[in-house]
C-alpha cells in the first residue's frame, strides 16, 4: 500500500491532481455563481467552465516547467499534467454537481431535463425531417431516462473531448527540452 501512496508523491502526480481537484472546485463555483444568477447551470452557459479547465492546465504546466522542471518540460510530461487535471477536475465537478442536485436543489436537475424536452419538442419538423419519427421518439425517451448520476460520466467524457486541441497546444507551447546532449 505505501508503494501505491508513493506513486501519488511524485511531482508529476502530486502537482496535476493538486491543480485537477481545484480545478474541479472553481468549476463548481461557477455552477454556484449560474445558479445564483438564475441562469440554468446545467444548460448551455455550464460549457463556458471549460476556460476555467484551459487556465488551469496552462497554470499547472507553467508551475511544473519552472517550479519542479527548472525551466525544462518534456512534451509527455506536458501531457500527463493537462490530461490528469482536465480528467480530475471533470470528475470533481461531477460529484459536486451531482451531490448539489441530490441534496441541495434536486429542481436544477428538473429544469434542466424540461428545458431538453422543450427544445427538443419545440424543433419537432426538422427532427422528424431529419432523423424520422421513430428516431426523434427514442431521442425523447433517452432524455426522459437521463438521471442525475448520468451527469458525472457526461461532465466526464465531454471535457476530454473538449480537451484534446487545448491539451496539445499547451503542451507544444510550453514544452523546452535541453538540447545540450546531443551536441557533443
Amino acid at each position: 500500500m505505501k508503494q501505491v501512496l508513493n506513486f501519488f508523491y511524485q511531482p508529476l502526480m502530486k502537482w496535476s491532481l493538486l491543480f485537477g481537484a481545484l480545478t474541479g472546485v472553481l468549476c463548481f463555483l461557477y455552477f454556484l455563481a449560474l445558479y445564483a444568477l438564475g441562469i440554468t447551470p446545467l444548460g448551455n452557459k455550464k460549457v463556458l467552465d471549460f476556460g476555467i479547465h484551459i487556465i488551469m492546465m496552462v497554470g499547472a504546466v507553467w508551475y511544473y516547467r519552472k517550479k519542479v522542471g527548472n525551466g525544462l518540460l518534456h512534451l509527455w510530461e506536458g501531457l500527463t499534467i493537462c490530461y490528469v487535471v482536465n480528467t480530475i477536475g471533470a470528475i470533481v465537478t461531477g460529484w459536486l454537481i451531482y451531490f448539489f442536485i441530490l441534496y441541495i436543489d434536486p429542481s436544477v436537475f428538473t429544469r434542466y431535463i424540461a428545458d431538453m424536452q422543450n427544445l427538443i419538442t419545440s424543433t419537432k419538423g426538422t427532427l422528424v425531417k431529419q432523423l424520422g419519427q421513430a428516431e426523434y421518439e427514442t431521442l425523447l425517451k433517452g432524455v426522459r431516462a437521463i438521471k442525475p448520476a448520468d451527469l458525472i460520466t457526461d461532465e466526464l467524457s465531454k471535457k476530454t473531448v473538449l480537451a484534446i486541441l487545448p491539451v496539445l497546444i499547451i503542451c507544444l507551447i510550453f514544452r523546452k527540452q535541453d538540447y545540450s546532449i546531443y551536441k557533443q
